[in-house]
């Protein structure tokens, strides 16, 4: 049995270590080393979920998708974009499968990389060369030109007719058919959502009171669309019984010529 002065002694020193916080060996390295892997982690996981291709949201693999599209500077709509990227075979179309046939159409048949929320906007913009921020307008030498237009320095004529600075803006109306309809985006113009067939979309660059109309191809967007939709072409059968498919659009299947005796 522990003498009284003994028990004294293991008392005192209980009672020296009341209040005193228990320390990792190592100081504070190791949980904050297990935090910083922790967020890593999270991030990872965030990161691979925003990464996954879209298969199953449309636009998928399987949609072709036909938006209209313009680009309006001041008072009037520029020229359309020229070019369809297919001969050569542009890396950005090959990457994507979005492009147009110089008639102011979007023509979204995606790769899995520009399907479900990966749709946007910034890929048409990207596969041409066109940068479009708050900042201004400006093309690559093969388009419109290759133009610019920015805030700091170019202005346009306001309702009352008087020049002031210019502000760039996209305006996206649901359906082609359907002028009531639309959102107006002033930022982060990459980043709108390609989220249903038959929309309309002009880049802006007017003053802020602008009315900003539709793009012209906007009326007439079924008949572009239908072009290279697939629509199987109409066989003619001439008098010396031969065979003749015509061109079909270059989107379809590639049309073929032959004759039969």
């Amino acid at each position: 049995m522990a003498s009284g002065s003994s028990a004294k002694k293991v008392a005192r020193l209980a009672s020296k270590g009341k209040g005193r916080r228990i320390r990792f060996q190592g100081g504070t390295v190791f949980p904050a080393t297990m935090a910083a892997v922790i967020l890593v982690g999270l991030g990872l996981v965030v990161y691979a979920r925003q990464s996954l291709p879209s298969l199953n949201t449309p636009p998928t693999i399987n949609d072709h998708w036909h938006v209209s599209y313009g680009f309006y500077a001041c008072d009037e709509q520029l020229k359309d974009l020229a070019g369809a990227k297919e001969d050569p075979v542009d890396p950005l179309y090959q990457k994507y499968g979005v492009h147009s046939h110089d008639d102011g159409v979007i023509h979204w048949h995606p790769t899995a990389l520009a399907t479900g929320r990966r749709a946007k906007f910034g890929v048409f913009l990207d596969t041409y060369g066109v940068k479009v921020t708050t900042d201004g307008v400006s093309f690559p030498n093969d388009q419109n030109d290759g133009k610019s237009y920015a805030v700091d320095a170019d202005k346009c004529k306001d309702k009352d007719g008087k020049m002031v600075d210019a502000q760039v803006s996209v305006t996206v109306w649901d359906q082609y058919d359907d002028p009531a309809t639309k959102k107006k985006y002033i930022a982060d113009f990459d980043n709108i959502q390609i989220d249903k067939d038959g929309m309309a979309i002009m880049v802006a660059f007017t003053a802020p009171d602008a009315e900003v109309p539709m793009p012209a191809s906007a009326k007439d967007l079924p008949e572009l669309g239908a072009v290279d939709s697939g629509v199987a072409p109409s066989t003619t059968v001439p008098a010396d019984g031969s065979t003749t498919v015509p061109t079909a659009g270059s989107d379809s299947v590639p049309a073929t010529s032959t004759t039969t005796g």
